[in-house]
């Protein structure tokens, strides 16, 4: 009774809570939250130094007694005590400019569609421990495809694949429910792994996660240019342990993210040869739609579409479609009790 008291004045949340990056909507604003899964803690008093933006900057920066934890590996939580302290860093956060004491919201919150029922428990616990009075499972990708604003309701396919920091979901979406899909442990954190190891291997120089990420934002591509890119990458010589400085060009990013790319174009064939024939046939016709932050890889759409021979969009803003997917659940609850994983009990 007290926790639905203070359900009255706390603002209900949509949680995209990702390997890379946790977002948070509310119905009132929209996005309010945009920042790094990504928790700094001092090992000798267990106190949590810094959240999302603030403990990224520090990474690779640390003495000995601090550690920078990513609490979520592939999508799925790997350390339940740093995420339940995230989430309520985060959830507080909302809720401070309100003067709400005690927030009870209501969260309707994103999962990978192969997830087991120990994770799907361990990320209601955690939601619940962080202040929440009422949590709502949503498979990623059906939240991705609302957040698009495609049809999901009605009796036609619509093709989804979600490449998120450190999982591809690709899922055919028919009558509110999905009917074929695939997940893989392969996204855009395996694409900075892939950039990482070839210039260790190629040029005998170790760079850091921040700078992979960089060079394939700038210079990435899964297509040849028009125009070739360069970009000075500075790291330690792993032969004399000194400082140097290379150029790197778009064509040796393209070869060391090439394979990555063709795992996830082959899966996604695997995906639409066992769906149905007549849901291809609306495929077919009205395409696949790219979302998460892997998508938004320079002429991803464009080789996927060549493999295929699909048509291929990317969603508007790929990067939040699941968090507005979240966000519209929260308001229209009989798209809600059409699409959500499990209903809902009140604590």
């Amino acid at each position: 009774m007290f926790n639905k008291f203070l359900g009255k004045f706390s603002k209900d949340l949509g949680i995209d809570l990702g390997t890379k990056n946790t977002l948070v909507y509310t119905e009132e604003k929209g996005i309010v939250i945009n920042e790094p899964s990504v928790v700094a803690i001092n090992m000798r008093t267990e106190e949590i130094l810094a959240v999302g933006e603030e403990a990224k900057k520090m990474l690779g920066k640390t003495p000995s007694y601090i550690q920078i934890i990513r609490p979520l590996v592939d999508g799925v939580i790997s350390d339940f005590e740093v995420a339940e302290k995230m989430l309520k860093y985060f959830i507080d956060k909302v809720h401070n400019e309100s003067l709400t004491l005690i927030p009870r919201p209501r969260v309707v919150i994103g999962i990978p569609l192969d997830i087991t029922e120990v994770e799907r428990k361990a990320v209601e616990d955690a939601v619940k421990s962080a202040g929440a009075r009422q949590v709502f499972l949503v498979e990623e990708s059906m939240a991705a495809a609302i957040g698009a604003r495609l049809p999901v309701t009605e009796a036609m396919a619509t093709m989804v694949v979600d490449i998120g920091g450190g999982t591809t979901e690709i899922a055919v979406i028919s009558l509110s429910g999905v009917v074929t899909w695939k997940t893989l442990r392969i996204a855009s954190n395996e694409l900075d792994n892939n950039i990482i190891q070839y210039i260790r291997e190629e040029f005998n120089i170790l760079i850091g996660e921040q700078l992979a990420e960089e060079i394939k934002i700038k210079i990435g591509s899964a297509t040849p240019l028009k125009e070739m890119l360069t970009m000075q990458v500075r790291g330690r010589d792993l032969i004399n342990g000194l400082p140097k400085e290379i150029t790197i060009s778009d064509n040796q990013v393209r070869e060391a993210t090439e394979r990555t790319i063709h795992q996830i174009i082959e899966n996604i064939k695997i995906t639409l040869e066992t769906t149905p024939p007549e849901l291809v046939s609306d495929i077919y016709e009205h395409g696949i739609v790219l979302t998460g932050g892997g998508s938004l890889l320079r002429g991803l759409d464009k080789e996927i579409a060549q493999a295929t021979k699909i048509p291929v969009r990317i969603a508007d803003d790929p990067l939040t479609c699941v968090v507005r997917g979240t966000g519209i659940l929260l308001s229209d609850q009989e798209l809600t009790k059409k699409v959500i994983s499990q209903n809902a009990e009140e604590v």
